[in-house]
């Protein structure tokens, strides 16, 4: 499975921006792909997942009510809107694939992925 994100760029804080993630190669149902972002001089932290199938979707608290992740099956692509952008939003975001996804897995933070594309930038001036 390869990853392909697109998307970032420099925007202003109240603006939106919305990413993508391009998957070639099987994707499976019993797959989930997720954001990730690393900030400067920081760990990379979950972003948000949805389950391939069922569309389960998780968020971490930073981000709820303001970014929604959504897929489009048919053209095995994950998005990711982002609205109300922080400059605390900066950071490179990564999309990535989980083959042995199961129903709660990130709620515990269990964020086992197996496949990671390359970053593409996002860059929240204030």
């Amino acid at each position: 499975v390869q990853l392909q994100a697109s998307g970032g760029g420099l925007v202003q804080a109240g603006d939106s921006l919305r990413l993508s993630c391009a998957a070639s190669g099987p994707i499976s149902n019993n797959y989930a792909l997720g954001w990730f972002r690393q900030a400067p001089g920081k760990e990379r932290e979950f972003v948000a997942a949805i389950s391939w199938n069922a569309g389960s979707i998780y968020y971490a608290d930073s981000v709820k009510g303001r970014f929604t992740i959504s897929r489009d099956k048919a053209k095995k692509t994950m998005y990711l809107q982002m609205d109300s952008l922080k400059p605390e939003d900066t950071a490179v975001y990564y999309c990535a694939a989980d083959a042995t996804y199961y129903y709660g897995r990130y709620v515990a933070g269990n964020y086992g992925m197996d496949y990671w594309g390359k970053g593409t930038l996002v860059t929240v001036s204030s």
